[in-house]
């Protein structure tokens, strides 16, 4: 059945990869990125961005919810999605019900950790209006019923089927983007020491990512260093012409899988990843995917697989065999949540007692 959904969230990235595979699926998505509220201007948007981070998303939020007023005015949908909607806030959340018969939010990020300062301080506050919470981390489906969710669904994260999909290169674009140990990634503490390690136990190394001159080991990282992250199709490319492909993760994040978990092997590298009990329930070590604890173990992992083709080979197309059998992909995933939201019973019947509780002129109905 189709479904009308309002999706606040941002127009990019893995974002718009699930509102794209929530249509895919036959529903009717309108997506609204408050940040495109505010002037298309970079510098404004950094600013923006640190006073996020540094004192948190309340000073915006009325400004959000009168331009989202004036956009909504009328409007009804099957679901508010709000993807991780950082300027989002109880008030705002509370107006939208009117909106929406159904509310999910979905957070791909860590908002319970402790690395994003104040980021998450306002869109913590609104998670008891939603009837559904959707995380990727164990830890934090306790913290989300802390916060006051009345419901919590965890998934993990997926890769794409349209955007992650392998592609067809021709021969010098194969030659572009060819390498032996990939990792694409941005520059965290834990992960300097790491590089610089296989960089000098000589692994053939090719690193993309944004970040790295900050890291204290750069001027032995700098030589493997090849530029910025990569986006769209040149992000696939890079991962589908390389042999190896490094997952690594975030520890300030509480990662015990990434997106890139999924996506590797999706596009059809082999996926060279931490040991970790969650990569070891996805994928069977050593058949679908190739699990390390040091930089060492990684490194000799590594110059086994750059040396025996045929095992690199069958173990990247058994991982994205298990991929696609074991559904880490949007669309299952997005599938999944939209049957617990809509299936579960929790549907809220507001009274005209209740409409009337809010401030006047905060319902954009």
């Amino acid at each position: 059945m189709s479904n009308s959904i309002l999706y606040l969230g941002h127009t990019y990235g893995t974002s718009r990869h699930r509102a794209d595979a929530l249509a895919r699926l036959g529903n009717t998505v309108e997506i609204f990125d408050p940040l495109n509220f505010f002037p298309n201007n970079k510098l404004l948007q950094k600013v923006i961005e640190k006073l996020v981070i540094e004192v948190g998303a309340a000073w915006f939020e009325p400004y959000i919810r009168q331009r989202l007023a004036v956009r909504l005015r009328g409007c009804h949908f099957s679901v508010v999605w709000s993807d991780q909607c950082l300027m989002v806030g109880l008030t705002t959340a509370t107006v939208l019900r009117c909106h929406a018969d159904h509310m999910v939010t979905y957070a791909i990020d860590d908002p319970f950790g402790t690395t994003d300062g104040h980021r998450f301080k306002l869109y913590l506050k609104a998670l008891g209006v939603y009837d559904l919470v959707v995380v990727v981390r164990e830890s934090n489906i306790t913290e989300a019923y802390t916060h006051g969710a009345r419901n919590v669904l965890r998934v993990l994260r997926s890769a794409d089927e349209v955007a992650h999909h392998p592609l067809v290169l021709p021969p010098e674009k194969e030659k572009r983007w060819s390498s032996d140990v990939l990792f694409i990634g941005t520059w965290m503490p834990e992960r300097g020491p790491f590089i610089r390690r296989l960089v000098e136990l000589k692994i053939p190394l090719t690193l993309f990512g944004d970040r790295w001159q900050k890291a204290p080991e750069w001027p032995v990282i700098k030589r493997v260093w090849h530029g910025p992250g990569l986006l769209g199709d040149a992000y696939v490319k890079a991962i589908q012409k390389a042999k190896v492909c490094l997952g690594m993760l975030s520890k300030g994040n509480r990662d015990f899988h990434t997106s890139r978990s999924s996506e590797i092997p999706y596009i059809g590298s082999l996926l060279c990843a931490e040991r970790t009990v969650e990569h070891m329930a996805m994928y069977c070590e050593d058949e679908e995917a190739v699990f390390w604890s040091t930089p060492d173990e990684c490194a000799d992992k590594c110059f086994a697989l750059l040396s025996q083709e045929s095992k690199r080979q069958a173990i990247a197309q058994s991982g994205h065999n298990r991929c696609i059998q074991s559904g880490y992909l949007n669309q299952p995933i997005m599938e999944s949540i939209l049957n617990t939201l809509l299936n579960q019973g929790l549907k809220a019947i507001r009274s005209e007692s209740q409409l009337r509780k809010q401030q006047p002129g905060d319902a954009f109905c």
